[in-house]
């Protein structure tokens, strides 16, 4: 053997072993993550003096923890990590085969509390699988997914693309299992998550969605103006959703600062209000930077749009999810009116989804 032999050897065998180290430290960090889940919800349940603490139990709890120099242990850490074992019941079985602790024995008495939780209804999917390949930072992500159906979709495309966190994340706030779901062309809109480029507004535009009253016909890919096109010819079905006042102005409203030009999708008008409404759609998930976007959009027409006895403009942005405090904070002390609302996709047959979830299972 050669002395660079020898290096590259030694290198290599630091890369593979530093590897393991860190993966099994993500699997002991999940372990703990789910055990804190366990004991909140057990002392919830069972705690002799659990009446004591009521609604202030997890902040206490914080604070004690801190004391204690135990990180990651925030009031909403500790929520989610409450969240995380309610969540996955079938962990269970997984971690008490694969972690040998003093405590086992005691916990395997509480699998009255999550036996029957799991939908029998949803492909099954081993849950070493989850714990082996994926993060606590993954978990994160997936948490975030409400139907369990839905979320089935993502833990399995997140295993089987080996999608990073930030990737799987990209896929649940751009409504992957439904656009998935409504294209003919399912792979290609499933391989598009894997692309290096962030995922910018164009991106999110272009790429299939469904809005459940607009009633979009399945194709490849849906287009903005696919998108705006569906809400012009359900225009009545918009406005009634909307609600009471709304009178239909523009669409792509192009607005100019010298040289720089943009558009604002839909405009309004309200009859009772005697306000313009700027509507921004947003595929994806609430940003702060859109609300910010929307600010310039009011003030404009504020300056160059009001007629007398016009009261300022209000501004909707209208997004596929969204984290409520980023809103408050992205809009607190603003002079405008801007007001983030959700929409909801229309969920695929769940025939259909589970069939693809069992296709896409095949060779995990």
């Amino acid at each position: 053997m050669q002395f660079t032999d020898l290096i590259s050897t030694l290198e290599r065998l630091h890369q593979q072993l530093s590897q393991r180290a860190a993966r099994q430290a993500d699997q002991l960090l999940t372990l703990r993550n789910y055990l804190f889940g366990f004991y909140i919800v057990e002392f919830e349940q069972h705690g002799a003096d659990r009446a004591a603490y009521g609604q202030q139990l997890h902040k206490r709890l914080s604070v004690e923890l801190q004391k204690h120099a135990i990180k990651s242990v925030s009031d909403r850490s500790l929520r989610q990590y409450r969240q995380f074992y309610l969540t996955y019941p079938q962990i269970w079985q997984t971690l008490s085969a694969k972690f040998n602790l003093p405590d086992f024995e005691v916990i395997r008495q509480a699998d009255v509390i999550t036996e029957g939780s799991i939908d029998k209804e949803i492909p099954a999917l081993d849950p070493s699988l989850l714990l082996d390949r994926l993060t606590y930072s993954h978990f994160v992500e997936l948490l975030k997914v409400d139907n369990p159906l839905l979320r089935r979709f993502y833990e399995v495309e997140a295993l089987k693309n080996n999608w990073k966190v930030h990737e799987l994340n990209r896929a649940v706030t751009t409504l992957l299992a439904e656009r998935t779901s409504l294209s003919t062309n399912k792979a290609a809109v499933i391989a598009r998550i894997q692309e290096n480029q962030p995922a910018g507004l164009e991106d999110l535009i272009r790429n299939p969605y469904l809005l459940e009253f607009l009633g979009l016909q399945e194709k490849p890919e849906y287009t903005e103006n696919d998108f705006e096109k569906a809400i012009i010819d359900n225009l009545q079905d918009f406005l009634l959703e909307l609600g009471r006042g709304f009178c239909f102005e523009a669409r792509q409203k192009r607005i100019s600062f010298g040289n720089r030009h943009y558009r604002i999708d839909l405009v309004f008008y309200h009859r009772i209000l005697k306000c313009h409404v700027l509507i921004d759609l947003k595929i994806g998930e609430f940003d702060h930077a859109d609300a910010g976007q929307m600010t310039v959009y009011l003030n404009y027409y504020k300056a160059n749009e009001m007629s007398v006895g016009d009261n300022p403009p209000v501004g909707i942005i209208l997004c596929a999810s969204k984290d409520n405090s980023l809103v408050e904070y992205a809009t607190s002390g603003m002079a405008n009116e801007v007001f983030v609302s959700q929409y909801l996709a229309e969920l695929p047959d769940k025939e259909q989804l589970r069939a693809l979830i069992e296709r896409e299972s095949r060779g995990l």
